[in-house]
Formats: structure tokens, sequence, C-alpha cells
């Protein structure tokens, strides 16, 4: 049984990827903030998950939780780095904290997580991991200079560290979103919501499982030939 490690478990994107790998007999190492939706994940899906509590923020908190937990932790085959945040205003008006929270989470976490995870894999010259971007990325939203920079950074970290290890059977990747129907889509009021869906040409919102779905793909044997690239699940929006 192969082991995944999933940040970001309790989101919309989070877990429907915890449902589509338990699913496929994969067993899950979920990360999240919320100890509820936590809690919610293991008694659903008990013995095919682990669960851990995590301050995405803090280096050190992921780092102790690795080293307290390195049966559980050790011989990672995916990793997904799903965790994400927004703390979006007009980048004049950014705090500090608006700044290097969405950093830290966005993008500082996942390479802590990368070089947690890559010494396993590259011992067994066997290897997927797939980070969550965004379309903002690639068109620059205003007012999310943070969020926009973070996943920049993640996409162009993704390009170097694929690079590093192709030669050791490790793919390395991106899913870029669109507009995804997730709980942050359901607080746009409807008028903006269908000036956004005009602007995707298949006509529509996308959903959690198609994102599910690209990864899933990203992270299996049928796509060992393909790393260092950004994948765009996005209904057409950019091309």
């Amino acid at each position: 049984m192969k082991k995944i490690l999933i940040t970001g478990a309790t989101g919309g994107i989070g877990s429907e990827l915890v449902k589509l790998y338990t699913s496929h007999n994969y067993f899950v190492l979920a990360f999240g903030t919320n100890a509820e939706k936590l809690d919610n994940l293991k008694n659903t899906y008990k013995d095919k998950i682990k669960v851990f509590s995590c301050d995405m923020k803090n280096i050190e908190d992921i780092k102790s939780i690795f080293k307290e937990n390195e049966e559980d932790l050790n011989n990672i085959n995916i990793l997904v780095n799903n965790a994400g945040i927004t703390r979006d205003n007009l980048f004049i008006r950014l705090s500090d904290n608006d700044w290097t929270d969405v950093m830290n989470i966005n993008f500082i976490s996942h390479t802590v997580f990368c070089k947690l995870v890559l010494k396993g894999m590259m011992k067994n010259r066997w290897g997927r991991i797939v980070s969550i971007s965004s379309d903002a990325a690639k068109i620059g939203n205003p007012g999310q200079a943070n969020y926009v920079s973070s996943k920049g950074a993640l996409e162009a970290f993704t390009k170097t560290i694929a690079n590093e290890v192709a030669k050791r059977g490790i793919t390395v990747n991106c899913v870029a979103p669109g507009f995804i129907k997730t709980e942050i889509i359901d607080t746009i009021d409807p008028l903006s919501l269908d000036n956004m869906v005009k602007l995707i040409p298949s006509g529509k919102i996308g959903l959690a499982s198609d994102v599910a779905n690209a990864v899933f793909f990203l992270t299996s044997e049928e796509s060992s030939y393909i790393t260092g690239q950004i994948l765009h699940v996005n209904g057409g929006l950019t091309m």
C-alpha cells in the first residue's frame, strides 16, 4: 500500500483528494489545522488514514511532527502540497503579517515538506510530488500580490527540484486550478460569479474532483515521463 501525504487535507480540494486516494487503497497521512475536520476525516476513513494537526506557518512545528512520528512518516511515496490561504488587499495596504503568513503557508512550508520526504524517495528511486498552484500565478490578480507571489515561487521551485531529482525516478509537478467550487467561491456574490463564468470557455465553474483527478494522474505510473510541468485545470480560462 502506497503512502501519500496531503497538506491542507480538510479544505475543499484536500478532502476530495483524501476521498479519491483512500478509494484507491492508498494510506493517507493528512495534515491540517482544523482539529474538528481532522477528526471527521479520521472517523470517516478509519484505518486508511492518520491525521496530524499542524501549524503550517511554523517550520519547527512541521519538523517536530516528523521527528515525533518517524515510523509513520518515513518512506512516503507521494506528497501533495495543497495547503494554502489568502489574505487579499492592495499591495500598499498589505500588512507584514499578511505577507509572511501567505508566503510561509503557501510556499515555505511546501519546501520544508519536500525536503523531509525527498530523502526517502531518492533512496527508493521512486516518488511523486504535486503542488497545488493557481491560475493567479499566470494572470497576476490585483489585490493578491502575496498570494500570486507565493504561487509563482512554488511553480519556479517545482521546475528546479524536478530538474534535480528526475534521474532518481521522481517527478515533481504543479496543478494550477482556475475557478473551482469551494467555500471561497460560495462567498462571491451571484452577479460577480456570473461575470467570472463568462470568462471561462467551457462556461462553468470546476469541481474539486476535477483538480483531484488531475493530481491523481500526475502521481500515477502513467505520468512517469511528465515532470517540471504546470497543469492548468480551468475550463480553458488561460491558454
